[in-house]
């Protein structure tokens, strides 16, 4: 199943993302935690590509190894970062020899230590450069972009953001699956304005669970998600672990319920290599495998 194909007026797009353990160990333990979650027919997985391409072996050999042992389609992030056009190349190559499904193309970040992203010497420099890449050379890929409902952090301003996500989508990308936030009210305005650009394609939601204030707001701070003050407060009143989690769970659970009584296409849930507190938010939220 390609991305293009897990959304639709009969079907909901439920997928999950992980990153790449770094031991054979670690990707078992992994296994059992998205078998977990098998339950709830998830139309894709999709597998991170570490800063720099530091992990992209291992990216492939995680998304070959899971696509066999759960029969289930997957997808490869790649970025710009650090690689050539014939490094791009090369890698989208062995993915297709490996059966890999999909690819969600992005841009990444600058190197840790730096400011700005600087494509190395023939390389791609921004993200619908590497959605031509794959629509010109390697057509049987999905794919998937990433979008940004409280703006990219390196945009000048919200209408040029818009227009960078409007051109990955006139490129070829099947679907936008959106950066974290814990407000949907962002994602709503962001939808709606996606529909007054003439972007056509599924705006996927990507919701984080909160299971530990501390590691949430150090990934919204590298990101510039906000997180709700009155969540902060109420997260912040115990420094209990269970607390936390259990307050996380039940936001995230409203958070999906709201999203689910608007009809979004789908929702893309980041894991953090774990499937406890997806599972219940699932749950929780009333996801049936009929939705699916």
């Amino acid at each position: 199943m390609s991305i293009s194909q897990a959304y639709g007026a009969d079907r909901f797009g439920l997928s999950f993302e992980f990153f790449p353990p770094k031991t054979d160990a670690g990707c078992d333990a992994l296994y059992e935690h998205v078998a977990k979650l098998m339950a709830y027919r998830p139309s894709y997985i999709t597998c991170t590509y570490g800063a720099g391409g530091s992990t992209r072996g291992r990216t492939l050999v995680v998304v070959r190894t899971f696509k066999r042992r759960l029969q289930l389609p997957v997808a490869s992030h790649l970025t710009c970062v650090g690689s050539s056009v014939a490094e791009l190349r090369d890698y989208l190559q062995r993915a297709r020899e490996g059966k890999v499904d999909n690819i969600v193309a992005l841009r990444g970040d600058p190197p840790r230590g730096e400011t700005h992203f600087r494509p190395v010497d023939g390389g791609l420099r921004f993200a619908n450069e590497l959605v031509s890449l794959i629509r010109s050379e390697f057509p049987e890929f999905g794919v998937a972009v990433g979008g940004y409902p409280e703006t990219h952090q390196e945009a000048a301003n919200p209408e040029i953001d818009l227009e960078n996500l409007r051109r990955k989508v006139d490129c070829g990308a099947d679907a936008v699956i959106t950066q974290l936030f814990y407000d949907n009210s962002d994602f709503f305005r962001f939808q709606q304005r996606c529909g007054q650009a003439g972007i056509r394609v599924p705006i996927v939601p990507g919701l984080l669970p909160i299971t530990n204030l501390r590691q949430v707001q150090r990934i919204t701070s590298l990101c510039h998600a906000k997180l709700p003050v009155n969540l902060v407060e109420r997260l912040a009143e115990r420094e209990d672990e269970q607390w936390q989690f259990a307050v996380g769970v039940e936001f995230a659970t409203r958070q999906l319920q709201q999203l689910f009584q608007v009809g979004v296409p789908g929702v893309h849930l980041y894991l953090l290599n774990k499937a406890q507190a997806t599972s219940q938010i699932l749950q929780g939220a009333g996801l049936s495998e009929q939705d699916c």
